[in-house]
């Protein structure tokens, strides 16, 4: 965006702010935030964003004081006022336990599944050059600071090739997942219908009955699964004004207004929310839908949402650390973007997703629960919606699918989260980030020319080594996260 351009949309959102009955706090925390959401957009045809990326390190947390000393000096201070503002989310994001109340999602008492480690791809992956979007070239390397990434992992036929932290992230600490926690919850309801303990033709009513009158009243689960839930609600993260503001006030994630007039927690807020049209016509975004659809789950099983995933998936995956949830003021976890969890751990997920739902020696999701998914959902109805980085994608049980050729499926998650999965090339990529602006938007243009040059460059070079473990392959280890 242009310094003319920016500068514009500065002093409209200034002039929105100022109408507004919002607490000096939290006034400045979100005129931060929106400012940033508006300068980061996706480029224009021509228009050359990011050429030379910014010295991430500069932004660590150690590095710029954020959170240091005893108690840190003013304004270096991270609390949930300005968790989400760059450059204080570089630390909050991996310490969402220290702002928040959570809750655990146990890895269980058994010994962690390994992953295994290839010597001697790193150095060639880190130079590997790729072509945004935008017509700028990048070494895959530069991905770390143009997107402001805490941590960066890509396996390939099942072995780490990269991994890299930057930040206050390291291998045993959990990340905030952001909406990649969408496709946890949408995985475990795939599930549950895939047993029978869940009718996703059933009226989401008929588990939740405070519901009726809402905007989930004659909502399906399935629709609820794909987005396709006609619902009144705004997820404009450069609009002040946006319901998702006062969603992430009653989930926790932001300090409510001092007037106490708006709902207290998530349920309360889910029960004000109206229908916008009929349900099931088009794919629509909202983040309201995963925590209806968590709440649904939580009373058909009788479990916590951190229960259910510890015994469905996190155990069977044999995951090296804990997860958690953020929970709201009734300890409520957060189906839309609470979930935290390591980068490798991720990856594990990731890699169940990839083979079918086999791993660690196990069937941990069901075959035909990943197939369903990787078919994915309506095109046409998608293509309403206006994502025009992802032209001919769909939607299903909360995964993004591609429909490209090689089966490419991702869960995204706002500040740059994204679990990118590649069938064909075997090629599973994590990024855990703490980006400028929330849209995904923001680094679309970058992020998925370089996630498809990784996969096509470790796919080709497969092809055409194609070398015995006698013959002069690259080594390999079991790691684990000692």
């Amino acid at each position: 965006m242009s310094g003319g351009r920016e500068l514009g949309e500065t002093a409209r959102l200034e002039s929105v702010f100022s109408r507004g009955p919002i607490d000096a706090t939290l006034n400045r925390a979100l005129r931060i935030l929106l400012v940033c959401a508006a300068a980061w957009t996706l480029p224009a045809h021509g228009e050359t964003v990011m050429a030379h990326p910014p010295r991430i390190e500069a932004t660590d947390p150690v590095v710029a004081g954020i959170m240091q000393g005893a108690p840190p000096p003013a304004g270096q201070s991270v609390m949930l006022a300005n968790a989400l503002v760059y450059p204080f989310n570089r630390w909050s994001f991996s310490n969402m336990r220290r702002l928040l109340p959570t809750l655990g999602v146990w890895r269980g008492g058994g010994v962690p599944s390994p992953l295994r480690l290839e010597s001697g791809r790193a150095s060639g992956l880190a130079a590997l050059q790729f072509i945004a979007s935008d017509g700028t070239r990048h070494a895959f390397s530069d991905l770390m600071s143009i997107t402001d990434a805490d941590g960066l992992l890509v396996m390939h036929k099942g072995r780490i090739v990269f991994e890299q932290y930057l930040g206050a992230l390291s291998p045993h600490a959990p990340h905030a997942l952001m909406s990649i926690t969408k496709s946890f919850v949408g995985t475990l309801a795939a599930m549950l219908v895939d047993s029978g303990a869940l009718k996703a033709d059933a009226l989401v009513t008929h588990y939740i009955p405070e519901l009726v009158g809402t905007a989930y009243d004659r909502a399906t689960i399935r629709q609820l699964m794909d987005m396709t839930v006609a619902v009144r609600y705004s997820e404009d993260y450069s609009d002040p004004r946006a319901d998702i503001w006062r969603y992430m006030r009653a989930a926790g994630f932001m300090p409510r207004s001092s007037d106490n007039a708006e709902p207290g927690n998530l349920y309360d807020f889910l029960k004000t929310l109206k229908a916008d049209g009929g349900h099931g016509a088009a794919f629509s975004y909202k983040t309201v839908n995963a925590e209806v659809l968590a709440w649904v789950l939580k009373r058909a099983t009788g479990q916590s949402l951190g229960s259910l995933l510890s015994s469905k998936i996190w155990q069977p995956l044999g995951a090296q650390e804990d997860a958690y949830f953020d929970v709201d003021s009734q300890g409520s976890e957060s189906g839309g973007g609470g979930m935290n969890a390591t980068l490798r751990d991720l990856a594990r997920f990731g890699e169940a997703m990839r083979n079918n739902g086999r791993f660690n020696g196990r069937q941990v999701i069901p075959a035909a629960v990943v197939a369903d998914i990787r078919r994915g959902g309506d095109p046409a109805k998608f293509a309403r919606a206006g994502h025009t980085a992802l032209d001919g994608w769909s939607y299903r049980d909360m995964w993004w699918v591609s429909g490209d050729k090689d089966g490419v499926f991702e869960a995204r998650g706002i500040f740059g989260q994204a679990l990118y999965i590649d069938p064909k090339a075997e090629v599973t990529i994590v990024r855990l980030a703490s980006g400028r602006a929330p849209a995904n938007d923001a680094n679309d243009w970058v992020t998925l020319p370089a996630f498809r040059a990784v996969a096509h460059s470790l796919m080709t070079q497969h092809k055409s080594e194609r070398i015995s473990d006698s013959a002069g392959s690259s080594g390999s280890q079991a790691i684990t996260d000692n």
